[in-house]
């Protein structure tokens, strides 16, 4: 904002002395003072015109100061407003569901009272039905009662009929109590021959495992010892590939050593080059066979003037020699 007013003020500032110039060949013919008059008088009048843009620029950004207060009152209790209406609403679900599970509720409750008044008849109607069968039944036992008085009086041994069922319903019920006690062993019997069993398929499982491993061992123990013999063959292959190799590598430097020590003494070249640096020799021979050659083609050329000397290898080794190229002495020559 800061920034538009600054821009503003230099554009109304720009826009006043364009109108207020006095022409530039009418300032001329004015004296100085006059000339400082008007300087004076048209930075009064920009002062005044930027006074006033400032105070208009000042109220209109209090009225849009004041219009953002209100913006934001009013927001604030549209805000208020929007959070009482969707407390209202809120409230307004929370009474419609209570309602609606009160109503639930009831019918639930209503169907449950039917349910058990449906449930109580049955009932009834059931025990009426049972009375009516025990009553036909007892009726149907009034000759096992007369039975058993008589046997009650024949033994002589209880008072009533009770203490005798009593005394046969102890008996029946040890009887069942010893049944129960041998079907108990019996399946202790079972469980223990069970587990039995059980341990001796886990043992005979552990046995054949233990084979299993120690099979593998084996198998893997052989492999090792036919990898170890196939590496010992193949590392005395490579001692004696190694050997043949160190061989022949010594016959080679011995018959380069041999060429240079032969090029050197018959071309009398400096010999200044380590016994074993068999690259250098090498190099030195080359060069000495490249100048013999250069050397023959020149005592060639006036006879066969179209003869060559013939091209030799390049020498082998990138390092630099030391001495110049070899020469024949002209004695040689």
């Amino acid at each position: 904002m800061a920034f538009d007013l600054e821009e503003y003020l230099r554009a109304a500032f720009r826009d006043k002395l364009r109108l207020q110039t006095v022409p530039a060949r009418d300032a001329a013919m004015l004296p100085p003072s006059t000339r400082l008059l008007l300087k004076r008088r048209e930075v009064a009048e920009v002062e005044r015109a930027l006074q006033s843009q400032r105070e208009e620029f000042r109220q209109r950004m209090e009225r849009l100061a004041q219009r953002r207060q209100q913006l934001a009152q009013r927001e604030k209790q549209l805000q208020h407003v929007v959070l009482k209406f969707d407390t209202f609403l809120k409230v307004s679900a929370a009474r419609q569901e209570r309602a609606l599970r009160r109503a639930e509720e009831e019918r639930a409750q209503v169907a449950e009272q039917g349910a058990e008044a449906a449930r109580l008849r049955r009932e009834l109607t059931g025990l009426l039905q049972l009375r009516e069968r025990l009553a036909q039944h007892l009726q149907s036992l009034r000759g096992f009662r007369d039975y058993l008085r008589g046997v009650l009086a024949r033994t002589g041994q209880f008072q009533d009929v009770p203490t005798m069922l009593a005394h046969f319903r102890a008996l029946v019920a040890t009887r069942a109590a010893l049944v129960q006690q041998a079907e108990a062993g019996q399946a202790r019997l079972a469980q223990g021959r069970a587990l039995l069993r059980q341990y001796q398929e886990e043992a005979g499982s552990e046995l054949r495992r233990a084979d299993n491993e120690l099979t593998q061992l084996r198998a893997r123990l052989e492999a090792a010892h036919h990898a170890v013999l196939q590496e010992e063959s193949r590392w005395a292959h490579i001692q004696s590939t190694a050997a043949q190799k160190t061989l022949l590598l010594g016959q080679i430097k011995l018959a380069v050593l041999n060429l240079f020590q032969l090029a050197t003494a018959r071309l009398k070249v400096p010999a200044d080059v380590a016994l074993d640096d068999t690259e250098a020799q090498l190099d030195t021979v080359l060069r000495c066979m490249q100048d013999l050659a250069a050397i023959t083609c020149a005592e060639l050329r006036p006879r066969e003037p179209g003869l060559r000397p013939p091209r030799l290898p390049a020498a082998t080794s990138t390092r630099t020699v030391r001495h110049g190229g070899a020469r024949a002495p002209t004695g040689q020559e």
